[in-house]
């Protein structure tokens, strides 16, 4: 029985692995890859093993996370009492089921074969990986003289820098792909530390050490300096929140040669926003921003956020208290959007695009409030590097949450799946270096 646990404990290892290499890329990947993971993991019989949560604090906090967007999901579930469109309800329920299956994954861990240090390597070299294929495959698209035949596929652009932004959410939708971005990029400078903490290293080791951060410094440039081709704007504030919480690290750091430090980080960062600047003011979607004062029927046409979040906040006593039930968000606002002459928002299915807003209106203040305390509850019960990592995935994707709905797709349930896991494996590591 132990060699058969060791075998699929393997097995499970590497699957996991292939879903995290996966999590940039078109999302039918990452859907395969992650079932099949957790099937590897219900196979490797760790749920069989009986559980000391109550000699334990920490284990308690372990699963504290997981067992909050477990009760936000059957508050859902229970939701669909209320809810008049169960078709809606219950196609709403199996997409979030994930939230349910990593729960025991949560609770009894998993396996000695897991490393985050490989794990993280994995993810950013993944996602510099994800950069090259997606300016190759845009580069084809721009050159080739037919479009593929795909109806979401753009041929209006001008030049090459509006075929990628047009077309790259074809591949993956532009917000997902910039977050797994962004955290290849942490994973990127968690997986090779800037400086080695052994006393000595021999000259092989030191050879390794700077070509280890020659790969680290190429992928966070590559990943970043891809973020504004793909035209999401939320994502500059992100990787803005990113760098002042990067630099507030470091000042509470303890770093010899600080000078030196800074002057690099410095110029760093100023590069990476020199390019990023260039690529903005050039881009499509960003120039509809800077074309001065517009009216409130040319911004609502601009952006249909504004004219969305009006409709919402129409008539909020419609849904405070217990919520409108599972799914029917995009019912409501189309009824909304039909009767004041948006009848393109209707047929789009746009939803609220912003996450707060819909677990509002499908969940009630309650529902929102333990939604909330779910994410919170991820930094505060993360140990050692952990702690630091769901810092910065909270933030991400807190501040994503407050212009789209990440969980409308399972490329965002994939993310949230993948970085939970990650945490609870820092978070594994640092008790057992307490120890």
């Amino acid at each position: 029985m132990n060699k058969y646990r060791d075998i699929i404990g393997r097995i499970n290892y590497v699957l996991f692995l292939v879903a995290v290499a996966t999590l940039p890329f078109p999302q039918v990947c990452i859907r395969y890859a992650l079932v099949i993971w957790l099937v590897s993991w219900v196979l490797e019989l760790r749920w069989l093993q009986p559980l000391n949560i109550k000699h334990s604090t920490l284990n308690i906090k372990r699963i504290l996370p997981f067992a909050l967007f477990a009760l936000w999901y059957a508050w859902r579930g229970l939701s669909g009492l209320w809810s008049p469109d169960h078709r809606a309800w219950s196609f709403m329920m199996e997409r979030y089921m994930t939230f349910a299956l990593i729960l025991p994954v949560g609770i009894w861990g998993v396996n000695e074969h897991y490393n985050w240090r490989t794990v993280a390597k994995v993810l950013a070299i993944s996602c510099a990986a994800s950069v090259v294929f997606y300016v190759i495959t845009m580069t084809v698209l721009y050159h080739s003289a037919q479009t593929p035949n795909f109806p979401a596929w753009r041929t209006d652009y001008h030049n090459w820098l509006e075929c990628f932004a047009l077309n790259s959410s074809c591949l993956k939708h532009r917000l997902f792909w910039c977050t797994t971005q962004l955290l290849g990029v942490i994973a990127a400078f968690q997986a090779w530390p800037a400086k080695d903490k052994s006393p000595r290293l021999c000259r092989s080791k030191e050879i390794s050490n700077h070509k280890s951060q020659i790969l680290k410094w190429t992928i966070v440039v590559l990943s970043i300096c891809a973020l504004p081709l793909s035209g999401s704007r939320q994502i500059v504030f992100s990787l803005a929140a990113v760098i002042i919480i990067a630099l507030i690290y470091f000042i509470k750091s303890k770093i010899a040669n600080r000078k030196s430090q800074i002057l690099v980080i410095s110029l760093t960062i100023l590069t990476i926003l020199t390019i990023a600047a260039v690529s903005f003011v050039n881009h499509p979607r960003m120039k509809e921003l800077l074309q001065g004062e517009v009216t409130i029927q040319q911004l609502a046409y601009k952006e249909p956020r504004v004219a969305i979040w009006q409709q919402v906040f129409s008539s909020p006593m419609d849904y405070f208290w217990t919520g409108l039930g599972g799914g029917q968000s995009v019912n409501y606002l189309e009824a909304k959007y039909n009767t004041h002459y948006m009848e393109y928002y209707s047929y789009m299915h746009y939803h609220a695009h912003n996450q707060y807003l819909e677990e509002l209106m499908e969940l009630g203040i309650f529902g929102l409030l333990l939604f909330l305390a779910a994410w919170i509850s991820i930094i505060v019960c993360a140990k050692g590097q952990g702690r630091r990592t769901a810092i910065y995935f909270v933030t991400i994707c807190m501040l994503n949450m407050l212009t789209d709905c990440m969980w409308g797709k399972f490329d965002g349930i994939a993310i949230w799946a993948v970085a939970m896991i990650f945490i609870l494996m820092q978070s594994q590591s640092a008790k057992i270096e307490r120890k």
